[in-house]
C-alpha cells in the first residue's frame, strides 16, 4: 500500500485577503474551486509540484481561528532567497528569522506560519 501527499488545508476568515496574500507572497495560483452554500474550497498550486494548499472559507464564521501555539507550518523553497526576503520584508509579513539557520518565517492573514528556505537547502 502506498500513499502520496494530496494537499494541506488552512481554514481562512477572509478568502479574498488570503488569496491575495498567497498570490503575492508565494506566487501560488488558484487551480480549483468548490463553491457550496456554506463554504468555499480554493486549491492553490505552485506550478512546479503536485502539492496543493486548500484554503477553506466557512462563510458563516466571524471569529478568528485559534491556532494554539502555532507549532505547525508549511515550508517553501525560494529559488532567489534574497529577493523573496526583500518581498516579504516589504509586505511586512516576516514574523520570525533564524539567521544562524539561514531561514525565516512569514505569517499569512490568519496567522499561519510559512517557512522560507533557500532552494539549495531544500531537503530531498
Amino acid at each position: 500500500m502506498k500513499f502520496a501527499f494530496a494537499h494541506n488545508n488552512f481554514n481562512v476568515l477572509n478568502l479574498e485577503k488570503s488569496l491575495e496574500f498567497y498570490r503575492e507572497a508565494l506566487k501560488l495560483e488558484e487551480v480549483r474551486r468548490v463553491e457550496k452554500a456554506d463554504f468555499t474550497l480554493v486549491y492553490m498550486a505552485d506550478g512546479s509540484t503536485g502539492h496543493r494548499l486548500e484554503l477553506t472559507w466557512l462563510k458563516a464564521r466571524t471569529e478568528p481561528y485559534n491556532l494554539g501555539e502555532n507549532e505547525i507550518h508549511l515550508a517553501f523553497a525560494a529559488e532567489d532567497f534574497t529577493a523573496a526576503y526583500e518581498l516579504h520584508k516589504k509586505m511586512g509579513c516576516i514574523c520570525y528569522e533564524n539567521q544562524a539557520m539561514g531561514i525565516y518565517f512569514i505569517a499569512d492573514p490568519d496567522g499561519y506560519w510559512l517557512e522560507i528556505v533557500p532552494a539549495k537547502r531544500q531537503a530531498s
